[in-house]
C-alpha cells in the first residue's frame, strides 16, 4: 500500500496508543466536539450534577453507515439523546466511543464525526469524554459507535407505567420512516419520490411541551419494534387496554408502498425521530396545537385512548369496521437498523 493510500485511512497504530492515536483523536474528535471539559484531557470527565439525573447507554451498528437522511453519527447522537428526552431530561453530557476497523476511510470518519457536531448543536448536549479503539480487517464492520448520556430531569412524572384510563395516544409524525430508508439503502432501491429517515433530535418538541406545563403520563420513541412495541409495552407495564384507530395512523405512500412489496406492516418498522405520548384526554387538543404550531410536527395525531376493556393488550380498528390485537413484533425483521 502507498504512503498516500495509509494517510487516508484508518491503521491500527491509530489505536496504539502513540503518535498517530493523538494525532487522529486531536485532529478529528477534539476539533468536532471541542469544550473545556474535554479538552481537559484526563482519565474522566469531572461534571457538575444537581437534582434528579437521567443516565443512558446505547451502541450503534446501523448497515449501511450511511442513509438518506442520516448516517450513524448523526442516530447516535439522536438516539442518545432523544432516551434522556423521553425521560423528560435536558440532555447535558455525552460519552462516546468509536470501534474503527483497520482501513476505514479517514474522510468517512471525518463526515460521520461532523455530522454528530452538528446534531449536538439541536440539544445544547456536549461530548465530555470518548474512546477510540481500532481493530484488525474483518473484525468489525466498519464502525461501532457507542454512546451514553446525562440530563437533568425537569419532568418527573413520565413512566411506562403511568398510563390512565382515558388518556390519548398521540404520534408526533408519520410512522416507519427510518426502518424502510434502511431498507432501500440495503437493498439499492429507487423509489420515484424521495423517502428518507425520520432520524432527529427531538429534545426541542418535549422542552416545549415542558415549558407549557403539558401532563406528559408517559412518552417514548419508537426505535426497533416500532409503534407495536412501545405500546405493548405500556400497556403490560401500565396494566392498561390501549386502543388505536389504523385510519388515524399517518403513514406516507412510500412507507406504504414498501410494505406492500415486502410484507411489512407500518406499525412494526423502526423510527429514529418520531414518538408516542400519553397524556390526559382534557390536554390532548394543546399538546396537538403546541407540537403543530412549534415543532414541525405537522403530521402529528391523536391515534387512540387508553381503556380498561383489555389490560395488557392493544387493539387495532382497521378502517373495515373489523378489530384485531397489536402484537409486539417477532423475528427478525431488518437487521441492524440502528
Amino acid at each position: 500500500m502507498s504512503h498516500s493510500n495509509i494517510n487516508k485511512t484508518v491503521q491500527l497504530s491509530h489505536g496504539g496508543g502513540g503518535k498517530e492515536m493523538n494525532r487522529l483523536i486531536k485532529d478529528i474528535f477534539f476539533k468536532a466536539f471541542d469544550n473545556p471539559i474535554l479538552r481537559s484531557e484526563e482519565d474522566a470527565a469531572c461534571l457538575h450534577l444537581s437534582g434528579n439525573t437521567a443516565f443512558t447507554t446505547d451502541s450503534f451498528t446501523v448497515a449501511p453507515l450511511f442513509f438518506a437522511g442520516g448516517d450513524i453519527g448523526k442516530l447516535a447522537i439522536a438516539g442518545t439523546v432523544n432516551d434522556l428526552a423521553m425521560m423528560g431530561a435536558e440532555p447535558q453530557f455525552l460519552s462516546s466511543s468509536f470501534i474503527i476497523e483497520e482501513g476505514f476511510p479517514i474522510a468517512d470518519l471525518k463526515t460521520i464525526v461532523t455530522s454528530m457536531a452538528n446534531e449536538l448543536k439541536r440539544s445544547g448536549a456536549r461530548i465530555v469524554c470518548g474512546d477510540t479503539k481500532v481493530v484488525p480487517r474483518g473484525c468489525a464492520d466498519g464502525l461501532f459507535i457507542n454512546t451514553s448520556g446525562v440530563g437533568r430531569i425537569l419532568n418527573n412524572g413520565i413512566s411506562v407505567k403511568n398510563l390512565k384510563e382515558g388518556d390519548a395516544i398521540i404520534v408526533s409524525r408519520d410512522i416507519g420512516r427510518h426502518g424502510a430508508a434502511i431498507l432501500m439503502a440495503r437493498e439499492g432501491l429507487a423509489l420515484e419520490s424521495e423517502l428518507t429517515s425520520d432520524c432527529a433530535t427531538l429534545w426541542p418538541i418535549v422542552e416545549q411541551l415542558i415549558a407549557a406545563n403539558i401532563e406528559i403520563h408517559a412518552m417514548r420513541d419508537a426505535t426497533r419494534g416500532g409503534l407495536s412495541a412501545v405500546l405493548n409495552e405500556w400497556a403490560l407495564a401500565s396494566n392498561v387496554g390501549i386502543e388505536v384507530n389504523e385510519s388515524e395512523i399517518p403513514v406516507s405512500n412510500e412507507v406504504t408502498g414498501l410494505c406492500e412489496l415486502y410484507g411489512f406492516e407500518p406499525f412494526d418498522l423502526a423510527n429514529e425521530g418520531t414518538f408516542i405520548l400519553a397524556v390526559p384526554q382534557a390536554v390532548a387538543k394543546a399538546t396537538l396545537e403546541i407540537m403543530q404550531t412549534f415543532c414541525h410536527c405537522e403530521q402529528a395525531a391523536i391515534i387512540g385512548h387508553v381503556n380498561d376493556i383489555k389490560p395488557g393488550k392493544v387493539i387495532l380498528n382497521t378502517p373495515w369496521g373489523s378489530s384485531r390485537f397489536l402484537d409486539v413484533p417477532q423475528g427478525e425483521l431488518l437487521p441492524r437498523i440502528c
